[in-house]
């Protein structure tokens, strides 16, 4: 095939949603087969490797991101079902949380001033600027609420994701060993754990490797930590002072 021919088709497929979206998909399936090649490290997560390699694909190939999301929200679009269908496994289990409701409030509370406040106390000793540590205030919450909380408060949204991102690889990493330096073997609270700590990525690793109930727990979490965030952080960013 002549160069030209190849140029007019790379031209045509450039063009085309459909590219954003083979692209988006084998670049998911390479990231899985590397995490597995590295031992299924939480700390080169899926979600993080296919990141990497989309925006490499973008850099190269020269096509910008509102090209490249023409294809690409056709994934997007699924995450809103995949997050209601979180529901169906907590509404299995309603009974053992209408059990745990008190223990449940009481845990998501104290994990998210915990969370915030540690955060912002650090920013300020190590002497973040304002608007760095606005921006990493919501880092303990899933990436959509995350950037329009920095956004509310005066962050910055972009980097407020990537940050979340960060946090959620972390998370998995560390939560299976804190968990076996505690002795915690309980599904439920290793479930809430991870998604109040880890958000989407703890959810996705409490159902693959710690089972339904785990990963209702943490789906649970991970909507109430959201939920309860966008209205108590701009309260604790206030007694900051920011």
């Amino acid at each position: 095939m002549k160069a030209g021919s190849l140029d007019e088709l790379w031209v045509y497929l450039s063009g085309n949603p459909l590219l954003s979206l083979l692209v988006t998909l084998l670049a998911f399936a390479l990231a899985v087969r590397i995490n597995k090649w590295l031992g299924g490290t939480p700390l080169f997560h899926t979600v993080t490797l296919s990141i990497v390699l989309l925006i490499a694909f973008l850099l190269l190939t020269g096509i910008d991101y509102p090209t490249y999301f023409e294809g690409a929200q056709f994934i997007h679009f699924l995450l809103g079902p995949a997050t209601v269908a979180l529901a169906i496994p907590l509404y299995d289990h309603r009974e053992r949380v209408r059990q745990l409701l008190v223990p449940i409030t009481v845990a998501c509370l104290a994990g998210i001033v915990t969370a915030v406040a540690s955060t912002l106390g650090l920013a300020m000793v190590l002497g973040a600027s304002p608007e760095t540590v606005l921006t990493l205030a919501p880092r303990s919450v899933t990436s959509p609420i995350a950037m329009g909380i920095a956004e509310m408060i005066g962050g910055i949204p972009s980097l407020a994701a990537g940050l979340v991102l960060i946090t959620g690889s972390i998370g998995c990493a560390l939560g299976p060993i804190v968990f076996r330096l505690v002795g915690v073997a309980d599904p439920v609270v290793q479930g809430f754990t991870m998604g109040l700590a880890a958000h989407g990525f703890g959810t996705a690793q409490s159902f693959a490797k710690l089972g339904a109930m785990a990963g209702a727990f943490s789906g649970l979490a991970m909507g109430l930590t959201g939920l309860v965030t966008a209205f108590l952080l701009p309260l604790i960013v206030a007694l900051f002072g920011l």
